[in-house]
């Protein structure tokens, strides 16, 4: 079994025409699959099996393209979408080199810039961040009761994922591949804005 960009796959014995429900292919491969960074779903195929791999989350997708336009205003790449029933109700990326803010954070971003909403918006909700929330951005998120966020990963650095739990927050982490590898290679790269970052 092959997995492409940190998706689930699956294999069923298939013909490289044949499409479920479930699953969806973008190309058809003759080696096993490997991370392009493109986020549509792909397939491998061998005599007999048919390997499909499902697309990239769509809500997740668009934190990413936050995530990286921070990194291209030489921020902080860490992105977050707020979703309200299959819609994006606002984007933010953290912002706290580019504003000299120490709050603009990647989940505070998107709340400032959802802008005032009633309470039962938020209550039914969903945060999306590449990254595992800080305890700042977690504070956000329970003071406004969104009942649940997705977390692109949290391998490079872990939140305040216990805190949401205990009030009832529901944490999907997903240890995307492409959230990881973004964070790594800025870790990297840039040590010491990532602590100020996070306050080490």
């Amino acid at each position: 079994m092959w997995i492409s960009n940190g998706s689930c796959a699956a294999a069923y014995p298939a013909q490289p025409s044949q499409i479920t429900s479930n699953f969806q292919a973008a190309r058809v491969f003759d080696k096993p699959l490997k991370h392009n960074g493109i986020h549509t779903a792909e397939a491998a195929y061998t005599p007999g099996y048919l390997y499909w791999v499902m697309a990239q989350d769509p809500f997740l997708a668009a934190a990413i393209r936050q995530a990286r336009k921070s990194l291209s205003e030489g921020g902080v790449p860490i992105g977050a979408v707020l979703v309200d029933e299959g819609r994006i109700l606002a984007e933010g990326h953290n912002r706290r080199v580019q504003s000299g803010s120490p709050i603009d954070h990647g989940e505070t971003n998107c709340l400032r810039n959802a802008g005032r909403l009633r309470a039962g918006i938020y209550r039914r909700s969903t945060m999306y961040s590449t990254l595992s929330p800080c305890p700042m951005c977690s504070g956000a998120i329970v003071l406004y009761r969104i009942p649940r966020v997705v977390v692109g990963e949290n391998r490079t650095y872990r939140g305040a994922e216990d805190y949401l739990r205990s009030h009832g927050v529901e944490v999907e982490v997903l240890n995307d591949a492409e959230c990881i590898e973004l964070m790594t290679e800025f870790i990297r790269a840039h040590a010491d804005l990532w602590n100020e970052d996070i306050g080490e």
